[in-house]
């Protein structure tokens, strides 16, 4: 077994400890209700289980599908196919999802370049399409005959008009470079303090969220990974406290553990037993640590400005 260097945080599990937290999974073998899975991890293919879902229970759903590319996610892979092959295996279980929203849900899909023209056809058929959103994600090596692919899209829908957006729970803190003061020298549009800032609209460019790598403890080995950061705008921008948030593709857990530390209720499904067990592991750690990288006191921060906040106190 390779051992792990002093500064790398990614988490890990023993057998013992798959051991305990497979125990916690469930499995769906008839109609459930709300109780019955509510904060739980579903381990089991999503065709399955979509089945048994009750109805119009979800305020928020988050989807990061398998993009259209040739991927290994533990042992299932995932491969790339036609456009059209790849929109219609979308929409065979996308539209027996909208049955489990709530009239005033928000539903936000992950993709990539090669995929995002297919989720937003999809996504129009049955939702309202609010927006686009583009976050920048810094990894990966670069392409030799190609531009770096270092950006992914957000497609943001409602079901209506009637839904959550909380603006001022999702402002951004900037770093204002030449500070402007009125004729008696009140700071104009921002405030002063160890470093001069200004909140600021949030907008559809995310260039302030650091993708998961090994000294961040809530890496781990799986190959999307989203950080919480991301999703912590996206809960607390789209639910309420008590809320619950649905994530069908839930992987190693971001969008169940940064619900509860947020504190919404989550229901996530997840084929990969192993990815359920770091989930778990996750959530037990969010039981006592809460902190999300990059939101500091009811506060986002852009990139890199609260380290330098910190180094000047």
């Amino acid at each position: 077994m390779k051992i792990k260097k002093s500064l790398n945080k990614t988490l890990t599990l023993s057998d013992e400890e798959i051991d305990l937290h497979k125990s916690k999974l469930i499995r769906l073998d008839k109609k459930a209700n709300i109780k019955q899975i509510k904060n739980k991890i579903v381990n089991q293919n999503l065709e399955e289980a979509i089945e048994y879902l009750p109805d119009n229970f979800v305020d928020l759903m988050f989807i990061d599908p398998p993009y259209n590319l040739n991927k290994k996610f533990n042992l299932v892979s995932f491969r790339s196919m036609d456009l059209e092959k790849y929109e219609n295996w979308f929409e065979s279980w996308f539209s027996k999802l909208v049955r489990i929203l709530k009239d005033s849900a928000s539903v936000y899909i992950c993709g990539d370049w090669k995929s995002s023209n297919a989720i937003l056809n999809v996504g129009m058929e049955y939702l309202t399409v609010r927006n686009r959103i583009t976050w920048e994600r810094e990894k990966g090596r670069g392409a030799q005959s190609n531009w770096k692919n270092c950006s992914e899209d957000i497609w943001y829908f409602t079901i209506g008009k009637n839904f959550t957006f909380n603006i001022e729970e999702v402002k951004l803190r900037r770093k204002v470079l030449a500070p402007y003061r009125d004729e008696k020298g009140t700071p104009k549009d921002w405030k002063s303090g160890i470093i001069n800032y200004r909140d600021t609209s949030p907008s559809n460019l995310w260039t302030d969220i650091s993708v998961p790598f090994w000294s961040m403890p809530e890496n781990t080995n799986h190959p999307t990974q989203k950080p919480e950061k991301l999703l912590a705008k996206i809960i607390l921008a789209s639910s309420k406290k008590n809320d619950l948030v649905f994530d069908p593709f839930l992987g190693s857990g971001t969008t169940a553990v940064t619900a509860k530390k947020l504190e919404r209720n989550f229901v996530g499904i997840e084929v990969d037993e192993y990815y359920c067990c770091a989930a778990e592991k996750r959530l037990q750690m969010a039981g006592v640590n809460q902190e999300i990288q990059g939101y500091n006191h009811g506060v986002f921060w852009q990139r890199n400005t609260l380290r330098e906040q910190k180094k000047k106190k």
